[in-house]
């Protein structure tokens, strides 16, 4: 019997190429987005495959369609899953709509959040599971000073989440069986920086292939966190290490550059 996986924001760019890749390897699919076209034209690419591909049609900037994607997790067996819906609405933060902020925080915290809430009992049960969720390079941009350009501070505040919650997840979930990894990618050849009215055309950018080649074979090699185009992994031990020291260095004393010298 096929195992079976959930991929959402499928339809174009980096959620297509999982779903191709996990197709490929035999897979069967359950693919979420949007727009109803799109999901349909996947599934007739991946016709001539022995897999079956179930469209979903469900907006996870609301909380009605991450009910929808909710309820599905919650009541099949997924061996897999892939919260990689994103939008971006790159902008100053004090021009932001608050339509558009709501948006952002459903779809990149909420929706991942919720969906694998309801699929992570099933996969306590079946004693395995993968949770793969796409962040992004950006996530580790705080520090930036303002000479970042474009200013997303929503935008990156949302993947920051994806990388901690993630690595929380899976120090609660590995000994029972399930793999959790976040996914890194700087930028990649999608459509989604078009979304934004960002012309990226003549900028170097990885494949989304690529991305899904490097987070499925990062997990092979026990990657919490993946970063598809970073050469020296140790950047990311040493800055995970440093935060962790800083964590544990924490005390119930005032630190003294606090104290009033004045009398």
């Amino acid at each position: 019997m096929a195992k079976l996986s959930l991929v959402t924001g499928a339809s174009s760019g980096i959620g297509k190429a999982y779903a191709e890749e996990l197709a490929r390897r035999g897979s069967d699919l359950i693919i979420v987005g949007r727009r109803e076209d799109r999901l349909h034209e996947l599934k007739e690419s991946l016709s001539g495959s022995v897999v079956t591909v179930e469209p979903l049609v469900a907006d996870l900037g609301t909380d009605s369609g991450i009910d929808t994607v909710a309820d599905v997790a919650a009541s099949r067996p997924l061996a897999m899953l892939v919260n990689n819906a994103g939008v971006a609405h790159y902008m100053p933060f004090a021009r932001l709509p608050a339509d558009k902020a709501s948006e952002l925080i459903h779809v990149k915290a909420l929706a991942p959040t919720m969906v694998t809430r309801a699929a992570v009992p099933g996969m306590l049960e079946r004693g395995e599971g993968t949770i793969i969720n796409v962040s992004g390079m950006i996530a580790f941009s705080g520090p930036a000073g303002p000479e970042q350009f474009p200013q997303r501070a929503v935008y990156a505040g949302t993947l920051a989440h994806l990388v901690a919650w993630t690595q929380q997840l899976h120090a609660e979930l590995a000994s029972a069986g399930i793999r959790v990894q976040v996914v890194c990618p700087g930028v990649v050849a999608t459509e989604f920086h078009e979304r934004q009215g960002l012309d990226l055309s003549s900028i170097p950018r990885m494949s989304a292939p690529d991305v899904v080649t490097a987070s499925l074979r990062g997990l092979e090699l026990g990657e919490v966190v993946c970063a598809p185009g970073v050469e020296r992994a140790e950047l990311l031990e040493t800055a995970f290490a440093a935060a962790l020291t800083a964590f544990g260095a924490q005390s119930t004393e005032l630190a003294r550059r606090y104290r009033t010298t004045d009398a």
